[in-house]
């Protein structure tokens, strides 16, 4: 009250007083009680709450979100040309053919059956007896190192017994992993298809031998394998549109699989690879059956080892009990939005894989052997924990 006058000054005032002295730390902190100190209950639940809610959600659930948002900043592919499939086991040859709009040969093509094989025995077997009647060739390579750079035993070499029946028509490669950290696992999966390419050249293929390019879990049904060397005039390089399972053969997902083709062989052109190569689709000609495994370690195996290795977000995915709940549920087990184009599309696959008791039109080597492959048929989800 000196000199005849009140003070007056707001707050903020205050606060420029006390911000301007002390030591800069002094200064800072001052700052931040000043601003604070302006603040309501609104703003401090905002600030203090919502905000790292917010935050921790989308570390949480970032993935899902693009995933579900992938309509608004990705174009789906240019659709396919689908070709009707017709097969039944009482007709000829010729008859099939020209029903394709084909001539049929004199004599067969040969047929190469090339893969890379890192874990997949159970499938491989299925695989390899599906196609044995009209493979002129099984061309497989094997790597010391998985595609993200993680050393593994040579397990096809291991249990190279098992397959005596396809021993004849066998060409087997090794090739040593580069183990470069930290690398794009595309790279070394693209360096491992370039030396099967080079491992074919070894097995013999010559023009216009009929070359079957998979994954060994996606697998051509015979009757298709059949008719594609037996006809004549088809496109020289053909996709292979397969259904689209998950687990088992329990769980159908879609008609959706096509990476696997199906080339008459080029030797100018020809080069192996997983990528779309045509819009030539051929429809319903097999089946993917994607993580299908019998052991849960072979679950977390490739769940490490695979391309896609970056969708493990969190240490708790690789949990056993966790693989198996998600395995007998039918969900994701990366906990992903569907890969799709449009909001319906991803909308309708929302959840769990629905159950399908449909054992009709399998591997025929499968239900053959149905008591050593009921982990593959329907109402056994339940896993080894070897």
């Amino acid at each position: 009250m000196s000199d005849g006058y009140s003070s007056s000054k707001k707050t903020d005032d205050i606060c420029e007083d006390v911000c301007g002295q002390g030591s800069r730390g002094a200064l800072s902190l001052s700052r931040l009680r000043c601003i604070l100190r302006g603040l309501d209950l609104k703003t401090y639940i905002f600030i203090f709450v919502v905000v790292p809610t917010v935050i921790f959600g989308v570390y949480l659930h970032g993935q899902k979100i693009s995933y579900f948002l992938r309509p608004l900043w990705e174009s789906p592919p240019k659709p396919f040309h689908e070709i009707p499939h017709y097969y039944n086991e009482n007709m000829t040859m010729e008859s099939l053919c020209k029903l394709h709009g084909w001539g049929v040969r004199e004599s067969p093509r040969r047929v190469y059956d090339a893969v890379l094989f890192s874990n997949e025995l159970d499938i491989l077997t299925i695989r390899w007896n599906e196609l044995y009647p009209y493979i002129t060739q099984f061309v497989l390579l094997e790597s010391n190192s998985t595609f993200t750079g993680i050393p593994k035993p040579l397990l096809f070499a291991a249990n190279r017994d098992k397959f005596k029946f396809i021993e004849p028509r066998l060409t087997y490669g090794t090739v040593g992993g580069r183990f470069v950290k930290g690398e794009n696992p595309f790279v070394e999966e693209a360096y491992q298809r370039v030396m099967l390419d080079k491992l074919l050249g070894i097995a013999g293929i010559e023009e216009d031998d009929l070359l079957i390019m998979s994954d060994v879990d996606e697998i051509p049904s015979a009757h298709t394998i059949n008719l594609l060397r037996w006809c004549d005039d088809i496109p020289p390089i053909l996709h292979l549109q397969l259904r689209n399972y998950l687990y088992s053969f329990e769980f159908y997902l879609d008609n959706k699989s096509w990476r696997a083709s199906a080339h008459r062989y080029n030797p100018k052109t020809t080069k192996y690879a997983h990528f779309r190569q045509t819009d030539e689709l051929l429809s319903d000609a097999g089946w993917h059956c994607s993580f299908c495994f019998r052991h849960i370690s072979e679950f977390i195996f490739k769940m490490k080892a695979y391309s896609h290795c970056d969708r493990v977000r969190f240490s708790h995915y690789l949990n056993p009990k966790r693989i198996q709940d998600v395995i007998c549920r039918g969900a994701d087990l990366f906990d992903m939005i569907p890969e799709e184009y449009t909001f319906k599309e991803i909308i309708g696959k929302l959840g769990n894989i629905p159950r399908s008791y449909s054992a009709v039109h399998l591997p025929s080597y499968l239900l053959n052997n149905a008591d050593k492959y009921k982990y593959l048929l329907p109402g056994n989800c339940r896993r080894e924990s070897g």
